[in-house]
């Protein structure tokens, strides 16, 4: 699944930090996407999905978010509350810089949270916005998010075991031995990034009147990772305001576009046929 980690190359932000930088070209594409990875993951693992946008027009790129793959820095971890969205906006106004149009965003799991976030709080304005299992609400009881935010006050940066069940990946077994098996992959979360995960769910959901970009939802009704109750609170939120579509097949696992055929089929026809009615290439 991670053969295609595409071009590598670094950015360096205004604090100074990098990112590393994963890109998919295409000559004379027709239009751009944005992906925006998950919580201890990293961009490398997007190449299939690269390749059926790439197949579409689309030139792509992806970023390790910081403290992921291999942009330095401690593992899942945050220096600033809000910085992944800094991170965000930069990385996407590089990619609009070398386009005609706005690229499109994606992101999945605590990447689509940050996208959302993002273009909620005003940071990107892209042209179309599509999220995969969100982390809008979290599977987290109260008491350790309660305990989360005491540490982000107290030890921000404690390296913690973030816990995700590899096995609630997706149905795919092969799928499920990469990622277990992945160098770059890491299983630590800092207090300061949890409290950031569990405060932009309802802050997000309490904002979603406010969605102004065609967006399409999609999530996974057996997800175990992220508790898909919270892309139903934000749909509901969001409905009167026109511009979002929902998607959430029952029995799918998180990873939507690495699920086992003929799920993961099902959901890039659903991709494709919401791009083709917005008019997206």
């Amino acid at each position: 699944m991670q053969a295609n980690q595409g071009e590598l190359g670094w950015l360096i932000l205004a604090d100074g930090r990098r990112l590393c930088l994963h890109d998919w070209p295409l000559p004379d594409a027709r239009a751009g996407v944005l992906l925006v990875h998950g919580l201890g993951e990293h961009a490398g693992r997007y190449g299939a999905l690269a390749a059926w946008f790439n197949a579409r027009g689309y030139a792509v790129r992806s970023y390790d978010q910081r403290g992921h793959g291999r942009s330095p820095g401690q593992r899942g971890a945050l220096s600033r509350p809000l910085e992944l969205l800094d991170d965000l906006a930069q990385v996407y106004g590089r990619f609009d810089a070398t386009l005609e149009a706005p690229p499109l965003l994606l992101g999945h799991s605590m990447g689509g949270l940050v996208a959302l976030r993002a273009v909620l709080d005003g940071y990107v304005a892209p042209r179309a916005l599509v999220l995969s299992s969100p982390a809008l609400r979290t599977w987290t009881p109260d008491w350790e998010q309660a305990l989360a935010r005491l540490l982000a006050r107290v030890l921000p940066n404690l390296p913690l075991r973030s816990g995700l069940p590899f096995e609630a990946l997706s149905h795919e077994a092969a799928v499920v031995a990469a990622y277990r098996h992945d160098p770059l992959r890491s299983g630590w979360i800092i207090p300061r990034l949890a409290r950031f995960i569990f405060e932009s769910g309802p802050h997000c959901i309490a904002r979603a009147m406010q969605l102004a970009v065609p967006t399409l939802l999609l999530a996974a009704g057996a997800d175990r990772l992220v508790d898909a109750r919270g892309s139903r609170a934000f749909a509901a939120a969001a409905q009167a305001g026109g511009e979002l579509t929902t998607w959430v097949p029952d029995g799918l696992f998180h990873e939507l576009f690495n699920e086992a055929e003929p799920a993961r089929g099902e959901v890039l026809a659903q991709l494709a046929r919401w791009l083709e009615a917005h008019g997206l290439p």
